[in-house]
C-alpha cells in the first residue's frame, strides 16, 4: 500500500514537472530549459550520491550562471516547488483516505469515538463536553505566507484538475486533463511570485475572508452537522468558532487603527451576508411549495402574510413568499453592516435585521414547517446547512481579538491620569499603587476622557479603535469581539488598564463589571514571563473587576507564546515552561473556581510550536484543555491546512478529536510530569544555558546572524503589513520571532528547532529518556517536531551561508559551534529513539521531505550567489528579484518555514 502510494506520488511529481518543462521550452527558450535541467540533475545525483566529483559539477553548473540564467532558475524551480506541493497534498489526501478506510484513527471522529469507548467513556459524555467547548482557530495578521494570492489560486486550480479526473476515474480524459494543466502551468509560470508592493493590512483582511469565504463557510456548518448527527445531539451548539487577529491586532503595527478594524468587519460581514443572499435566492428558486397542495404551520403563515411580497404569481406559495421576505431584509441589513447596497436588490424594502438571531429564527420557521408536514427528508437539506452556517457566522463571519503592548496601555492610560489630575505620574507607581489607583477608577462612574483637552496622538488613536470596536459589538452582537489580549504581560495591572480604557468607551460599567462583553486576556511569551504567569493571574483574580468578568464567563482565558520564548531560551526550555506554566495557571483558575481556557499561540516552524495540531493538544498537561482552547494558525499553516475543503476538514475534524481525547481519556500527564519532571527542567536548564551562551553571549554572533542568513533580504519580500523589528535596533531580543525563524529555515541551519537539546542530554541516563519518549506523549512529540526539523535542515549548505560571513574567522568560530551541538543533537536523538537515522520512525514524512529536498537546495545556491553579488554593491533589480524568488521558492519546498 505506502509503495503504491509512493509510486503514484512520483508519478504525479513527474507529470507535473514535465508539463512545466514544456512550459519552460516554450516560455523560457531551450537554453533556460537545457540549465534548469542539468542542474536538477546534478543536484539529484549529488543527494543520491554524495560524491565530490556531483559536488564540483553542481557548483560549476551554479557558478557559471549569468544573472538572468540565475533569476530564470530560481524562477523555475520555485515554480516545480509549487506544483510539487500540489503532488504532495493530494498523497496527503489519499493516505488519510486509505488509512481511515483500513482503521479509524484517533484523529477522525470514527477513531477518537472508538478510543473514548475504550477507555469507558460515552458518547453522552462526548455529546456534553462538546456542548461547552470552544475550539478556535485563529487566523492572525502577521503572516509568513510568501505566495501570492493570484499564485495560491493558479495552485487550487492545478489540483481542482487532478482531483476532477480522480472523481471521474476510468472516464478521466486525460488529454483534456494535461491541456487544462498546461494552461494553468503556463499561466502560473507567467505569474510574479514576489510582490512588488509591500501589504497593508486590508491585503491581510482580503486574504482571511477569502479563506472563510471559500473554505470555512462551507466546510465548519458540514463538520457541526456532521458531529451533531454522529452524536444525536440536533441541538448542539456550534463548538468551532473561527477567529481572526487581522484588523484587530496592532502590537507593533502603527498601520492598525479604528477606520482599520471596523474595515475588517465590514469586509466579513460582506462575505457571509453574501453567501446568505445567494443561498436564500436558491432556496425561492427550489421551494415552490403550494399553501393550496400541502399544509403549513401557523408560524410560516403569519410570516407570509407578514411577508412585502405580493406577488400574484406567488400568492398561494408560502414559503416562497417568506423567503422573498427575509432576503427583503437581509438586503436591507446589507448596507447598515457594510456601507455598500447588496449586490442585487430586493424586490421590495423591508426592515433590516437587528442581528443574526433573528434572521435565524425566520429560517427556522421555514424548517419546521417542512419538516413536520412533508418529513425528514427536509430535516439535513440546504436550508438545513444554511441555518448551521448561521449558527456558526452569525453577521460578523469571525471572532477578531484586540491586540496590543502593555507598555503602550500604560503610556495611554498615565496620559488619561494625568489631564483628568489623578496621578500626574502613573508611570512612575509601584504595582500595588497602580492598582489601587486603577481599582478606584473602575468603581468610579466617571470617565477621564475630556474632549475640550489635548492628549497624545497615542492616546487618541487607542481610544479610537476601542470606539471601533464597541461600535462593532453594538452590530455584530457580541461573538464579534471577546478577548483583548495584551503582549508583553508582567503585572495585574497590565490587564486592569485594558478594564479602564474598555470603560472608556462603554463596554466596561462599574454598575455592573460581569456585562462587560470583552475580557482581557494576558500574553506570556519569555521565558521569565512563563515563570512568573502563576504569581500575576493569582493577583489579577484577586481584582474584583477582573474576577467579576471571568466568572460570568466561567473562564479566564491566559495566551502563551511559544515564538518568544523559543527565541528566549531554546526549543526544549521554550516547549518545558511552556508545559509547566500550564500546569501552574490551571491550579490558579481552579482555585479561583474558572475554567482555565488556554490560547496558544503557535506559528508554522516547529521553532514558533508547529507541527501536528493533533498531537499537541493530546501532549498538553493533564486537564488543561476541559474542551476548551484556542491556537493561531499563521502564514503559510493557513493555505497549507485550510487551503481546501477536504484539508480544512480533516484539520477541524482532528482538532476537535484531541480536544475529546484530551478532555475525556487524556494520557497520564500528571502521574508522568511527577516521575520525570526533575530531569526534564534539569535538562531545560542546561538547555538554555547552551542557547544563551550561543545567541546572547557569543561575541560577534549577532554579525554573524545577519550575515550568514538572508535576513536583511527578507525585509523585501513584503510579506506582512508590519515591520520585522520592534524597534530600530538589531539586537535580536527585538527582532520579532517569524524572521528570527524565516532566516534560520532559509539557510538550512533551522537552529529554534533543535539547538540545545544535544548538550542537554550529556550524561543523562539514557535509558530514562528512552521510557520518557516511550510513555510520554508531551516528550514524544517533542522529539518528533524536532526529528523533522533537524531532517529539514543541511549543515554542508548552512556552511556555503556561513561564508557570506565577511569575517572568516568569526564564521568558522561560529559555526563550528553550531556543527558540534549539531552533531551532538543528532546523536542524541537517534539513541533516544534507537533509530538509525532521523525520522527512522516516520517513514512517510521521510519519504516526502527526501523527495523534495533535491529540488530545494538549487535554490539555496542560487541565493547564495545572488546575496553575494547583492552585498558586493551590485544593486541590479533583477538580483532583488531572483533573491526573492529563491526565498519563495524554499519556503515554498520546506513548507512550514516560517
Amino acid at each position: 500500500m505506502i509503495q503504491a502510494a509512493d509510486d503514484r506520488l512520483r508519478d504525479e511529481v513527474r507529470l507535473l514537472g514535465g508539463l512545466l518543462g514544456e512550459v519552460i521550452l516554450v516560455e523560457g527558450g531551450k537554453d533556460l530549459y537545457d540549465r534548469i535541467e542539468a542542474v536538477r540533475q546534478a543536484s539529484v545525483a549529488w543527494h543520491r550520491d554524495a560524491g565530490a566529483a556531483d559536488a564540483q559539477r553542481l557548483e560549476q553548473l551554479l557558478g557559471d550562471l549569468s544573472l538572468d540564467q540565475a533569476v530564470g532558475l530560481a524562477h523555475g524551480f520555485a515554480v516545480f516547488s509549487l506544483l510539487a506541493n500540489v503532488a504532495e497534498d493530494r498523497a496527503g489526501k489519499r493516505r488519510a483516505q486509505e488509512q481511515t478506510a483500513s482503521g479509524a484513527r484517533p484523529d477522525t471522529p470514527e477513531g477518537a469515538l472508538e478510543r473514548l469507548k475504550a477507555a469507558g467513556r460515552s458518547p453522552e459524555e462526548a455529546r456534553d463536553l462538546l456542548a461547552s467547548a470552544l475550539i478556535s482557530p485563529v487566523l492572525t495578521a502577521h503572516p509568513s505566507e510568501v505566495r501570492r494570492k493570484s499564485v495560491i489560486d493558479r495552485i487550487a486550480s492545478v489540483s481542482d484538475l487532478l482531483d476532477a479526473c480522480d472523481q471521474n476515474g476510468a472516464a478521466c480524459d486525460l488529454e483534456a486533463r494535461d491541456a487544462g494543466l498546461r494552461r494553468q502551468t503556463t499561466i502560473l509560470w507567467a505569474t510574479r511570485l514576489v510582490r512588488q508592493a509591500g501589504l497593508v493590512v486590508q491585503d491581510e483582511i482580503d486574504t482571511v475572508v477569502s479563506f472563510l469565504d471559500r473554505v470555512f463557510l462551507h466546510v465548519a456548518p458540514a463538520q457541526l452537522a456532521e458531529w451533531r448527527k454522529r452524536l444525536d445531539a440536533p441541538e448542539l451548539e456550534p463548538f468551532i468558532r473561527i477567529g481572526t487577529w487581522v484588523g484587530g491586532d496592532r502590537d507593533g503595527n502603527p498601520n492598525v487603527d479604528g477606520a482599520v478594524l471596523s474595515a475588517a468587519f465590514r469586509s466579513q460581514a460582506r462575505a457571509v451576508l453574501r453567501f446568505y443572499l445567494d443561498e436564500v435566492n436558491t432556496l425561492g428558486a427550489e421551494l415552490s411549495l403550494s399553501g393550496s397542495m400541502s399544509e403549513i404551520s401557523p408560524a410560516l403563515k403569519a410570516l407570509a402574510e407578514a411577508s412585502g411580497d405580493h406577488s400574484l404569481h406567488r400568492a398561494d406559495e408560502p414559503y416562497r413568499r417568506v423567503l422573498s421576505q427575509i432576503y427583503a431584509r437581509l438586503a436591507a441589513t446589507h448596507p447598515v453592516l457594510t456601507g455598500q447596497p447588496a449586490p442585487r436588490a430586493a424586490a421590495f424594502t423591508a426592515q433590516p435585521y437587528e442581528g443574526p438571531a433573528a434572521f435565524r429564527a425566520d429560517l427556522a420557521v421555514l424548517q419546521d414547517s417542512l419538516v413536520a408536514n412533508h418529513g425528514a427528508v427536509f430535516a439535513d437539506d440546504r436550508l438545513a446547512r444554511l441555518i448551521t452556517a448561521a449558527d456558526v457566522f452569525g453577521f460578523h463571519m469571525a471572532t477578531l481579538d484586540l491586540r496590543q503592548n502593555s507598555d503602550v496601555h500604560e503610556r495611554v492610560v498615565a496620559d488619561l491620569l494625568r489631564v483628568a489630575g489623578v496621578a500626574d505620574d502613573y508611570a512612575a507607581l509601584d504595582e500595588e499603587a497602580r492598582l489601587s489607583v486603577l481599582a478606584a477608577e473602575l468603581a468610579s462612574g466617571r470617565l477621564l476622557f475630556n474632549p475640550y483637552e489635548t492628549y497624545a496622538e497615542e492616546t487618541l488613536k487607542e481610544r479610537g479603535i476601542l470606539q471601533a470596536a464597541a461600535e462593532a459589538l453594538r452590530l455584530f452582537g457580541p461573538q464579534a469581539i471577546r478577548t483583548h489580549i495584551v503582549s508583553k504581560t508582567d503585572a495585574a495591572s497590565d490587564l486592569l488598564e485594558v478594564y479602564l480604557l474598555l470603560k472608556e468607551v462603554g463596554l466596561y460599567r462599574p454598575e455592573d463589571p460581569a456585562a462587560c462583553p470583552v475580557q482581557a486576556a494576558p500574553l506570556f511569551e519569555t521565558i521569565g514571563d512563563l515563570r512568573a504567569s502563576r504569581p500575576t493571574l493569582e493577583r489579577l483574580l484577586k481584582e474584583p473587576s477582573a474576577l467579576a468578568v471571568a466568572r460570568a464567563r466561567g473562564v479566564q482565558e491566559v495566551m502563551i507564546g511559544y515564538s518568544d520564548s523559543n527565541k528566549d531560551g531554546s526549543y526544549l526550555t521554550s516547549t518545558w515552561e511552556l508545559h509547566e506554566a500550564s500546569r501552574a495557571l490551571l491550579q490558579v483558575t481552579d482555585a479561583a473556581g474558572l475554567r482555565l481556557q488556554l490560547f496558544h499561540g503557535r506559528g508554522g516552524a516547529v521553532g514558533r510550536g508547529g507541527g501536528s495540531s493533533f498531537a499537541a493538544v493530546l501532549g498538553q498537561p493533564q486537564g488543561t484543555v476541559a474542551g476548551r482552547i484556542r491556537v493561531t494558525e499563521q502564514g503559510e499553516v493557513i493555505a497549507n491546512k485550510y487551503g481546501e475543503p477536504e484539508v480544512a476538514r480533516r484539520n477541524l475534524d482532528a482538532l476537535t478529536c484531541g480536544v475529546l481525547l484530551a478532555s475525556l481519556a487524556p494520557p497520564p500527564d500528571a502521574e508522568l510530569t511527577a516521575r520525570h519532571g526533575a530531569t526534564l527542567s534539569g535538562l531545560s536548564r542546561t538547555s538554555m544555558s547552551a542557547y544563551r551562551a550561543l545567541v546572547y553571549e557569543t561575541d560577534g554572533f549577532v554579525d554573524y546572524f545577519r550575515a550568514a542568513t538572508p535576513i536583511a533580504e527578507i525585509a523585501d519580500l513584503k510579506i506582512g503589513s508590519r515591520p520585522a523589528s520592534r524597534t530600530a535596533s538589531t539586537a535580536i531580543e527585538d527582532l520579532r520571532a517569524i524572521p528570527w525563524v524565516f532566516s534560520w529555515s532559509q539557510s538550512r541551519v533551522m537552529l529554534p528547532g533543535w539547538f540545545g537539546f544535544g548538550s542537554a542530554v550529556q550524561g543523562v541516563d539514557i535509558n530514562e529518556l528512552r521510557q520518557m519518549h516511550h510513555d510520554w506523549p508531551f516528550f514524544r512529540t517533542l522529539i518528533q517536531n524536532m526529528e523533522m526539523v533537524m531532517a529539514k535542515a543541511d549543515m554542508t549548505i548552512a556552511r556555503r551561508y556561513a561564508g557570506l560571513v565577511p569575517d572568516q574567522a568569526l564564521a568558522d568560530r561560529v559555526f563550528s559551534a553550531i556543527r558540534a551541538e549539531w552533531d551532538r543533537t543528532e546523536a542524541a536523538v537517534l539513541a533516544i529513539t534507537g533509530q538509525d537515522a532521523l525520522l527512522g520512525g516516520q517513514p512517510e514524512l521521510d519519504r516526502l521531505i527526501r523527495l523534495r529536498m533535491p529540488y530545494v537546495e538549487p535554490l539555496n545556491h542560487v541565493q547564495i550567489e545572488l546575496i553575494r553579488r547583492r552585498r558586493a554593491g551590485d544593486d541590479d533589480p533583477r538580483v532583488r528579484e531572483g533573491i526573492l524568488l529563491a526565498l519563495n521558492g524554499v519556503a515554498a519546498g520546506l513548507r512550514n518555514s516560517g
